[in-house]
């Protein structure tokens, strides 16, 4: 499952905070040797990557309804 900025926004994160969440995001991708997360025009990472950012899982449903 992914998540953008806007879906960050929509759970409670501030605009600033769901950027930097996401371009965290990527970094961390990157690291882990995914490459594709190096592109500046994605907007979209995995679940995953942003609650290991945050150390805590996001209360999101599968059908891509937040919560």
């Amino acid at each position: 499952m992914f998540i953008t900025k806007q879906d960050l926004i929509n759970i409670g994160f501030g605009n600033y905070q769901a950027y930097d969440l996401i371009r965290r995001a990527k970094a961390l991708m990157v690291q882990k040797g995914f490459a594709y997360y190096a592109s500046k025009g994605l907007g979209r990472v995995p679940v995953e990557a942003v609650e290991e950012i945050l150390g805590t899982k996001l209360n999101i449903e599968e059908e891509g309804h937040y919560a």
